[in-house]
């Protein structure tokens, strides 16, 4: 699904900042990217969605070389490719609800044809009381399980996501967890970046562990 061939990266004229990274990511696996903080997970997250291009080497994701993409190309690909951002990035004027379907409604689709599933992904984050509701009164956690449920709309083959229990307490960051490993087991790989020793050792998964630039792999 996701192959990196002595991959590196660096800003401007700057030292790289990630080198050699050589793995693979298979399809419906499961494993924590780690590191310390400024190791570059959030930088190898943005080339997994291909928002960042590789100074050199090789990635190929879903079938396709990276570096050979056209622009027309990237929004098949990204749709495939569901994202959890630590920031959660709702639109504030819009309800959880409208945030979720909001992929959709973008591109054209009418609300017939995909409401029940939208408030089907929204009952299973564990928002359906809160269909309704903007971000503004959502709590932090709340607002988590909204994103969640936004990246998966698309029903995408991996889910990638950015530090998703920083900012909630440890029982709600054991139910994130398990919704991850419950979207697991329906057959979506999941990749999610986070330095909780807590919360991986929670489950025997495969680690990426980033450290002076390179990747270490823990299977």
């Amino acid at each position: 699904m996701v192959r990196f061939e002595n991959v590196g990266l660096r800003y401007d004229m700057g030292p790289e900042v990630l080198r050699d990274l050589s793995f693979q990511i298979w399809p419906q696996s499961f494993q924590f990217l780690t590191g310390p903080s400024g190791a570059g997970k959030t930088s190898l997250l943005r080339m997994l969605f291909l928002a960042l291009k590789p100074t050199r080497g090789l990635i190929t994701i879903l079938g396709k070389d990276v570096s050979t993409l056209k622009r027309a190309d990237l929004p098949l690909i990204r749709r495939r490719i569901g994202v959890v951002f630590q920031d959660f990035r709702l639109l504030d004027h819009l309800t959880t609800y409208e945030n979720v379907a909001l992929p959709l409604r973008v591109r054209g689709k009418e609300e017939a044809e995909y409401r029940r599933d939208v408030v089907d992904l929204i009952k299973w984050v564990g928002l359906g009381e809160r269909l309704n509701a903007p971000p503004l009164v959502l709590s932090g956690g709340e607002k988590q399980r909204a994103a969640i449920a936004r990246a998966l709309i698309d029903r995408p083959d991996i889910l990638l996501a950015d530090e998703p229990t920083g900012n909630v307490d440890p029982p709600l960051a054991r139910r994130i967890l398990r919704l991850f490993l419950e979207l697991n087991r329906s057959g979506t790989a999941v990749v999610i970046a986070t330095h909780d020793v807590g919360l991986m050792d929670q489950v025997e998964a495969r680690r990426l562990v980033l450290a002076d630039g390179r990747v270490t792999i823990y299977d």
